[in-house]
């Protein structure tokens, strides 16, 4: 109520409250012209106007009227406006949860029931528990992408604020980008975790619609990235480690924020987060959508919960995109890799923080315990980093991220509109500065063989590996001189295709290649660089040689350090030394110094032993890959003239027999393939190479054995053996003392290892 009074003037009652604070014409304020008509006639009356003030809502501030000073946070938290929720939010089911809520329902029915008509259903209740919580764990152990994105979607999952709330000691909100606006979808301020000030910052959704709406469902503004920055200049400056948390579908993007400059907001906050000298983690709680989440996400640690997303489109964006639908969204989340699992696969995220089966929203306490343990052991750690390995580790951490892959064949599509790539440009070593690096690689060797040390391999393969690049330069220079580059690019290319094929060489083709071999070695001399290629070639086949024979000395050397100790193994055991002990007390009880003068029975016993040592020996030889070849004493020196003359006959006859078998058409088409496997298998051969080229090897064996079989060959060696072995007991034995208990076992033997050692001769 307001009174107002004055004496010289008097007003009719039929003024409104209107007409008296509206102005006139004639400049006087708040006087109505029909009371100055009346003022002029001399009426004077007392003025008293009355005016009724509109009832507003009073203003809710966040401050109660009697605030209690014990509340958890400290007094300061009063200030905040995020409070409980009055009402318990109400529960909603995702789509994939209905068979929890069907078990659940049947078990609020048998409790109804029981409670209804006073029967005992309690090992019924039991039951379905037991398979509401198997079916829980199933089901939240075997989530697929797409669910996760619904889960961390829900509405009732735990925001920024109510993690914040349950984490820190205290907590106080900070306002404001000092720039006109303070927007609620990031929400920034300074809190305590056991004793440590933290600036906290993060995007913040609403818990219903009404604070959906008043949060922009948790999408920034510029001033919301602008605000965060602020505040992270401010925890620089005081020293305070800076934790995020995001939880957004992305910037917002509407035509005022674009006008505003959203993309610039958000890239001076990727810079500026680059830039900070204190430690930085990021947790992902819900989704993080595109730049929008990584505004505030450039962190030294990016953790998730379980069953968070992150992504630079959301699946439905991406289905509409490639697929032109959303509801191929389950693809999209799949094909994204979106999840926490597949982010640290990726080496993105640097952890998974574990949710409670059902989601974070099943028991929001227990998830932010969670989080407050991720955060101290991550502060932890990097606080052991001084300031330039923090900002080197950040660096490092984005730049690490992704990769690329070489040699995989691109299809044809993709390919057609391509830029060409670029031929490789061969720039030639000079001569003396390749004669300098060959003459120190010798000494280098020289003096490894003076002081009995293995050869330097690595500058021996570098310089190895550069002279084959020099050689074949050389090559194509001279290929280029001679005009026969078009002639060698198409015969490479049947080639290839033969090998692609795994063909057999047409005759045609070979006889093209050798006609094109023999042109180019003809034209060779009167190539301009023929001296250059000369030279380096000859160098090459030099240190080729030296690599050769270091890399065989080195492997004799490991192979005799294997064999030395199979055969100490073996002579070590129990059994061999009790035997050899034994004949040696035997032999000096006989009192002979003498082998020769031993009787028969110790000397029996002597060649026993031996040749049981002989065999164990042999099967560790071949059991190394070795090819084992026994030889006694030369049977050619007791054998007569005629005899011999046999035997060297006889040898050259299944030589020939076995060259005629290996030149004929069938047998050689196998050789050519088997000879083409082994090139393609190369040094390192594969499993199924090498099943393909043991199969050949086999059947050529096999046809060459069959082949000499087939002859009178055999019957001739049988002859020709008995003979032998009838002159060898004649003759008293192949040591004169010693009569050869099995008379085949002479060096004269015809079986199938000679058909091997044919084989890998052509082979």
């Amino acid at each position: 109520m307001a009174s107002i009074s004055h004496s010289s003037l008097a007003f009719t009652g039929t003024s409104s409250a209107s007409d008296i604070f509206r102005s006139s014409s004639n400049g006087v304020s708040g006087i109505p012209l029909r009371a100055l008509g009346k003022v002029r006639l001399g009426m004077r009356r007392n003025l008293a106007v009355v005016a009724k003030l509109r009832k507003v809502k009073k203003h809710e501030y966040p401050w109660p009227e009697d605030p209690d000073p014990n509340v958890k946070g400290g007094v300061l938290t009063h200030l905040s406006h995020f409070k409980p929720l009055k009402e318990k939010p109400k529960p909603v089911t995702l789509p994939f949860e209905k068979p929890l809520v069907d078990i659940e329902k049947k078990i609020i029915d048998v409790r109804k029931m029981a409670n209804e008509t006073g029967l005992d259903f309690s090992d019924q209740i039991i039951l379905l528990e037991n398979k509401y919580n198997q079916a829980l764990k199933d089901l939240y152990t075997n989530l697929t992408p797409i669910q996760r994105v619904n889960i961390a979607r829900h509405p009732n999952r735990p925001t920024f604020l109510d993690h914040v709330f349950n984490i820190t000691d205290k907590f106080v909100e900070l306002h404001g980008d000092r720039a006109g606006y303070d927007d609620p979808a990031i929400v920034t301020g300074i809190g305590t975790i056991d004793g440590r000030r933290y600036m906290f910052m993060g995007h913040q959704k609403g818990r219903n619609t009404k604070e959906n709406i008043q949060r922009n469902f948790g999408m920034p503004t510029p001033h919301g990235y602008r605000k965060a920055m602020r505040m992270m200049y401010y925890a620089d400056h005081h020293g305070f480690p800076i934790v995020t948390f995001i939880d957004t579908p992305g910037a917002y993007a509407d035509l005022k924020s674009e006008e505003l400059g959203q993309g610039e907001a958000i890239a001076h906050n990727l810079r500026t987060m680059f830039g900070l000298k204190v430690p930085i983690v990021s947790i992902v709680i819900g989704e993080g959508g595109s730049g929008g989440a990584l505004a505030i996400g450039c962190a030294n640690k990016l953790l998730m919960l379980e069953n968070a997303v992150f992504y630079v489109a959301s699946p439905e964006a991406c289905a509409a995109i490639l697929w032109k639908s959303a509801k191929a969204s389950p693809k999209a989340a799949e094909k994204l890799k979106i999840t926490a699992t597949e982010l640290c696969k990726l080496q993105i995220a640097d952890g998974i923080i574990p949710e409670p089966l059902g989601g974070a929203h099943a028991d929001p306490s227990w998830t932010s315990q969670q989080i407050k343990n991720a955060i101290n052991k991550e502060i932890d750690e990097l606080h052991k980093l001084d300031t330039e390995a923090l900002l080197k580790h950040r660096m490092m951490k984005f730049r690490n991220i992704g990769g690329f892959q070489e040699g995989i064949p691109i299809d044809p599509k993709k390919k057609k509109n391509m830029k060409k790539k670029d031929e490789p440009i061969n720039v030639k070593t000079p001569v003396l500065d390749l004669e300098g690096e060959v003459e120190k690689v010798k000494q280098q060797i020289l003096r490894a063989k003076e002081s009995s040390n293995e050869p330097p391999m690595l500058p021996l393969t570098e310089t190895i590996e550069k002279l084959r690049k020099e050689v074949d330069t050389e090559f194509s220079e001279a290929v280029k001189a001679l005009g026969l580059k078009d002639r060698f690019a198409t015969l490479r290319e049947e080639f290839s295709k033969v090998n692609a094929q795994n063909q057999l060489l047409h005759p045609a083709l070979k006889e093209k290649l050798e006609k094109l071999r023999e042109e180019f070695n003809q034209g060779l001399l009167s190539a301009p660089n023929y001296e250059d290629l000369k030279y380096k070639l000859d160098m090459l086949k030099e240190l080729s040689k030296a690599y050769d024979l270091a890399e065989k000395n080195k492997k004799a050397a490991k192979l005799k350090q294997e064999v030395n100790k199979k055969f100490s193994e073996i002579m070590d055991r129990e059994d061999v030394k009790e035997k050899v002990e034994a004949l040696k007390a035997e032999v000096e009880n006989s009192g002979v110094s003498n082998f020769n003068d031993l009787d028969d029975n110790l000397k029996g016993k002597i060649v026993e032993l031996r040749k049981e040592l002989e065999f164990e020996f042999i099967d560790v030889l071949k059991s190394l890959g070795l090819d084992v070849e026994l030889k006694s004493k030369p049977v050619e020196q007791t054998l007569p003239s005629e005899v011999k003359t046999k035997i060297e006959e006889l040898n050259e006859e299944i030589n020939d027999r076995i060259e005629n078998v290996i030149n004929s058409s069938d047998l050689k088409d196998k050789i050519e393939l088997l000879k083409l496997e082994v090139a393609k298998a190369g040094k390192t051969p594969d499993i199924a190479a090498k099943n393909k080229i043991v199969a050949l090897e086999q059947q050529i064996r096999q046809s060459i054995a069959a082949a000499v079989e087939s002859s009178n060959l055999k019957e001739k060696h049988e002859k020709l053996k008995a003979e032998v072995s009838k002159t060898i007991e004649s003759s008293g034995g192949l040591d004169g003392s010693l009569k050869t208990e099995n008379p085949n076992e002479d060096s004269f033997s015809f079986d199938e290892s000679r058909v091997v050692g044919a084989n890998r001769t052509f082979g």
